[in-house]
């Protein structure tokens, strides 16, 4: 792949800006450097001095983790940093387009709205699958991204590998980003393996599900190494502070967390199926890979803001294309979970 073809000329061409922690890269001296304070921060920890640009140490364990390579990694302000910067780094407004097949992540259509890019959206099948022939349709030689959910967000359901294969090898103008958010709770294997063999792959990932760390931003992008130094010489500076760093580090480091959460997740994820099929008013319960289930109901809408108003919140999914009458549920603790069902119950016998 000839990936100056599909980066925008300013782009490839962009001399970055080099940080004072990008010119001496050591842990000690005397620094004078970074014009950073030297008494420290004012609170018992000291936050004064910059961090480390690059997240080196956090790639290094990642890496291991994800078995890559450092140099195919980048870490972002969540994934939303990296799908913004991904179009930045490929799309000209007024000239190329994006496709996006809804219903999906809303951050792409943001950022693609932001950036003022043209989106082509071709809607998911009946069945929650892609619409192969229909977004090979839409492709034309403008189109540089293609963004495909998978387990997907708000259905919950993994999509056709082998559709997204036929994809990945019909798809010549550009990149095509695969969102793995939810792979973890999923038995599909990650495509971070296939980038190797395909360098016009991107695939994002986060801490922020099966690791707990919503709170911290922290995204991960997984691609050919051009395009990783690409992404890091557009990013800003310091784009992932130092105290995020330093927890993600120690989070990483405990690898139990990650394996008893998504352990728990699954089997209360099966139980809440189980309980919420026993109640007649729920028309559907979709298949989920991910950490949440989409259901559909009759009365959705009543019963949403019932919930609410019992301090019960859900994410009500109605207006979302192919997603009428549905609420997206998070699981919850066993607990929760059974509040949840309790007060389905409840609305319904009223």
């Amino acid at each position: 792949m000839i990936f100056q073809n599909f980066i925008l000329e300013h782009i490839w061409n962009l001399k970055p800006y080099s940080s004072a922690r990008d010119e001496f890269k050591g842990k000690e001296g005397v620094f004078l450097d970074a014009n950073e304070n030297p008494m420290g921060s004012g609170v018992p920890k000291k936050w004064n001095r910059y961090p480390d640009p690059l997240q080196l140490t956090i790639k290094e364990q990642l890496a291991a983790i994800k078995q890559c390579n450092v140099d195919q990694i980048f870490l972002g302000n969540g994934s939303d940093e990296a799908i913004d910067l991904i179009m930045r780094m490929t799309c000209q407004s007024g000239i190329h387009n994006i496709i996006l097949c809804p219903p999906t992540y809303g951050m792409y259509e943001v950022s693609a709205s932001i950036n003022h890019i043209e989106q082509r959206k071709v809607s998911l099948l009946t069945n929650y699958q892609l619409d192969v022939a229909g977004i090979l349709e839409a492709i034309d030689s403008n189109t540089r991204l293609l963004f495909i959910c998978s387990p997907n967000n708000p259905t919950g359901n993994k999509l056709n590998r082998t559709d997204i294969y036929t994809l990945i090898e019909s798809f010549t103008t550009g990149f095509v980003i695969i969102d793995e958010a939810y792979i973890d709770f999923s038995d599909e294997p990650s495509f971070i393996q296939e980038l190797v063999k395909y360098p016009q792959l991107i695939v994002m990932q986060t801490l922020s599900k099966a690791y707990g760390l919503a709170s911290l931003r922290l995204g991960m992008a997984f691609a050919h190494p051009t395009i990783i130094g690409l992404l890091n010489k557009i990013k800003p500076p310091y784009n992932i502070g130092g105290a995020t760093q330093e927890i993600v580090i120690k989070a990483l480091a405990n690898t139990s967390f990650k394996e008893d959460t998504v352990s728990l997740l699954l089997a209360e994820r099966k139980r809440l199926m189980e309980s919420l099929g026993q109640i007649p008013e729920v028309i559907h319960i979709y298949p989920s890979d991910a950490n949440f289930i989409l259901v559909r109901f009759k009365k959705s809408n009543e019963l949403f803001n019932y919930l609410i108003s019992e301090k019960l919140i859900t994410r009500n999914r109605s207006t979302v294309t192919l997603c009428e009458d549905s609420i997206r549920i998070t699981i919850g603790l066993s607990e929760e979970n059974d509040k949840l069902v309790d007060l389905i119950s409840k609305f319904y016998a009223a």
